[in-house]
């Protein structure tokens, strides 16, 4: 029983060590989020500008005006950036009944950059449109989607 609890154990603490890649592939592997932003902090517009229009730049942000198309970009920062995989970041137009939420997946390292898989699902009323899209992390802290 002894030697159970101490396999069960072992495995569990490196768990969080393995990586994800095979031989001959990329080394994919799996990071943590960095700190929390401060409260209030409003994105920098050089780093959503990096964003290229995220997934709220596709389809499921035609309805969108500039004002919550910026909202929507901040909110894919936030997530990409500062948040737990799974939690949502939540946006709301201050004009209109449009809102949206963005979720990320847990963060892992291709070679050098950190990556998260992401959903934004913006709610135009009472409908919602998901898109879905995967984005690296840049030196200088902005965030690539994949395309």
């Amino acid at each position: 029983m002894k030697i159970r609890v101490a396999l069960v154990s072992a495995l569990l603490a490196l768990s969080g060590c393995g990586t994800l890649g095979k031989g001959g592939g990329p080394d994919i592997s799996i990071t943590n989020p960095p700190a929390s932003p401060p409260s209030g902090a409003k994105v920098a517009t050089t780093i959503i500008s990096a964003m290229a229009g995220g997934l709220v730049g596709g389809s499921i942000g035609s309805g969108l005006n500039e004002t919550e198309k910026r909202k929507a970009l901040e909110a894919e920062y936030k997530a990409l950036e500062y948040t737990a995989s799974g939690q949502k970041v939540t946006w709301k137009s201050d004009s209109s009944a449009h809102s949206g939420e963005v979720v990320a997946a847990q963060p892992y390292r291709v070679g050098s950059q950190d990556c998260r898989q992401y959903t934004h699902t913006v709610f135009t009323g009472t409908a919602g449109q998901t898109a879905r899209g995967t984005a690296c992390r840049n030196t200088d802290g902005s965030w690539t989607p994949l395309t």
